[in-house]
């Protein structure tokens, strides 16, 4: 054949595509996760996330699990460039016990057709249960406590104790008492409480139950919710550190709002506040407090330190305030 009529040839064939593998490897950078163990009925997903750097949208056409002990979902169909989505993994833990695993095969059919495989496993215990099996917090206000509780219901061993439970952020504040013990079973309570200075938005996270079960030891516990606030404070949590009875000490504070507005008190209770007063109305405020403790004892403090905007509208914020007041 002519060198001519070769370069012809060549010129007709078509461009193939880069292989599943290729591209695929970047779009999913996770593919497996383990959930540990879990315990009955408690609220267990993971969201498998989907990172599109290609210069396409992506399409997920279907998603289909290999066992019925998850159920998969689609969170995002359409993924654009440089966006992020993802696929959610529900483990059946109310129906389901022992160990278990599934393929979920994902099917995308933009810009081109592939398929990817991500799989998920963990270990539903039959001696342990939540109940309810996850604490959702419905909206909160930003420097609003609340706390949410769920039972723990064992089975088996007489001596079965939980030793301890945590959790990822220093704003969820977990805690524990058992609450029945006898003929082969133990009854606990957990509860979390979020704290006056968690962060506006959504979180989602776990409480970490751990117990004296030597081949189990730690069971998560989902705990998520949101966090709103028509009025932010920043920083949220102001450690003053040591200070004398009658010292001052003065903190800058950036106070937001969704509108225009003007602070008419700062309030912290076993302290005397004193800035100086807005009147101009502004959507953000630059105040310069002195916090000066006031109660006669000595120790560790820890207050809730409270703004009001003026006006008919008016509105709060809030923050934590934590010191040491020591006589030397």
């Amino acid at each position: 054949m002519k060198r001519s009529s070769l370069f012809a040839v060549l010129f007709l064939l078509p461009i193939l595509p880069l292989s599943a593998a290729e591209w695929t490897d970047a779009l999913f950078p996770v593919k497996t996760y383990d959930f540990g163990a879990v315990a009955v009925a408690s609220k267990t997903e993971f969201t498998f996330p989907i990172v599109n750097q290609t210069s396409g949208t992506i399409h997920i056409q279907s998603v289909r699990a290999s066992c019925g002990c998850t159920t998969p979902f689609v969170d995002t169909e359409y993924v654009a460039p440089n966006e992020t989505g993802g696929i959610r993994a529900r483990f059946n833990t109310d129906t389901f016990r022992g160990k278990r695993g599934a393929t979920l095969t994902v099917v995308i059919d933009k810009p081109q057709y592939s398929e990817v495989r991500l799989r998920v496993d963990g270990y539903i215990r039959s001696d342990m249960v939540f109940h309810p099996g996850s604490l959702e917090f419905a909206k909160l206000t930003q420097g609003e406590s609340q706390t949410k509780s769920s039972s723990v219901m064992y089975a088996g061993r007489g001596d079965w104790e939980v030793v301890d439970v945590r959790t990822n952020h220093p704003w969820l504040i977990p805690s524990v008492k058992e609450t029945g013990r006898g003929n082969g079973k133990v009854n606990y309570e957990v509860s979390v409480t979020v704290r006056e200075d968690a962060p506006t938005g959504f979180f989602q996270d776990e409480v970490l139950v751990f117990t004296n079960d030597r081949s189990m030891p730690r069971v998560p516990l989902r705990v998520s919710g949101e966090v709103a606030s028509e009025l932010s404070i920043s920083p949220q949590a102001i450690a003053i550190g040591s200070i004398k009875p009658g010292q001052s000490v003065t903190q800058k504070m950036v106070v937001i709002g969704k509108e225009p507005f003007v602070i008419e008190s700062i309030e912290a209770e076993g302290w005397k506040v004193e800035f100086e007063p807005t009147t101009d109305a502004k959507k953000m405020h630059v105040v310069m407090a002195s916090f000066t403790p006031v109660a006669d004892t000595t120790g560790p403090a820890k207050s809730t330190i409270v703004i009001k905007t003026a006006g008919e509208q008016s509105v709060t914020a809030k923050a934590l305030l934590t010191a040491d007041v020591r006589d030397r």
